[in-house]
């Protein structure tokens, strides 16, 4: 299942761009959806070039569909790194929200960036074609 897996995620088409709330977000776990995003610092990458780390059976499959900030800033692969609900890391420390720049870093450099995690209440950007090709300059 996995490398049938992977091909059906190559074969997806480039994501347009888009905002998404917390909820729309989960839908996108590598397993209800063969596409997987994730979010880090506020940004949504997709990440399904990386299933074999980020799908089902991945060792960072728990970040798939979520906000991965918190678990990325603090080395926690478990639940307790996962909220529910936005989470503004306002608790977090220095040195942790320096390691989630850091991976924010690291994502776009490794992955398509799709959009803005939103705030509650807050409202989708509108993204023009030209601003999504525009972004997407570097290709692999």
């Amino acid at each position: 299942g996995g490398a049938a897996r992977q091909g059906e995620a190559a074969a997806l088409p480039r994501m347009k761009r888009r905002d998404f709330s917390l909820e729309q977000l989960r839908e996108f776990d590598g397993a209800r959806n063969p596409r997987i995003l994730l979010a880090v610092n506020g940004k949504v990458f997709d990440v399904t070039k990386g299933s074999k780390f980020y799908g089902p059976e991945g060792p960072y499959g728990i970040f798939a569909g979520r906000d991965a900030s918190r678990g990325l800033a603090t080395f926690c692969l478990d639940k307790d790194a996962l909220r529910d609900e936005y989470d503004d890391l306002s608790d977090l420390n220095a040195v942790q929200m320096e390691s989630v720049r850091e991976w924010e870093m690291q994502f776009k450099e490794k992955y398509d960036y799709v959009g803005r995690l939103l705030k509650p209440g807050e409202e989708p950007s509108e993204y023009t074609d030209e601003e999504d090709t525009k972004d997407h300059t570097k290709q692999e």
